[in-house]
């Protein structure tokens, strides 16, 4: 029989083990879901690597530049975000673009913040990818 504290070790290990594990099959599973359906613009972002917080003023950026191209987005959806604790639902309009709009839309972007430079990056490689 082992020792308590071998187990404990061993059972913290696979803890670990399984939460890395979720973490990157949640990650490819994004991806996946990036690749195969029109997203909104942030989770476009987040797919390609880039943190929530750029992500978040980076879409804000190309959703300006898709209305001065005047791109229609693919198709909208409707969401519904739980607030106020949890216990109220509110139901949001999102619009979906294609990896061809997005693509077209890093294009004609030109962010001046290093960071929003670096994430443009990596959606624009990201968006033109097969």
């Amino acid at each position: 029989m082992t020792h308590p504290s071998i187990r404990r070790e061993r059972r913290a290990t696979r803890r670990v083990l399984r939460a890395t594990l979720r973490q990157r099959s949640a990650a490819t599973r994004l991806v996946a879901s990036v690749r195969r359906r029109p997203r909104s613009l942030a989770t476009v972002a987040i797919a390609a690597g880039v943190d929530r917080e750029a992500a978040a003023g980076v879409a804000n950026g190309l959703r300006s530049v898709a209305k001065r191209l005047d791109v229609q987005p693919a198709e909208t959806a409707r969401t519904r975000r739980t607030v106020a604790g949890g216990r109220a639902h509110q139901t949001r309009t999102v619009a979906h673009y294609t990896r061809a709009q997005v693509a077209r839309l890093v294009a004609a972007y030109r962010p001046r913040k290093p960071e929003y430079r670096a994430a443009v990056a990596l959606i624009a490689a990201f968006a033109t990818a097969a």
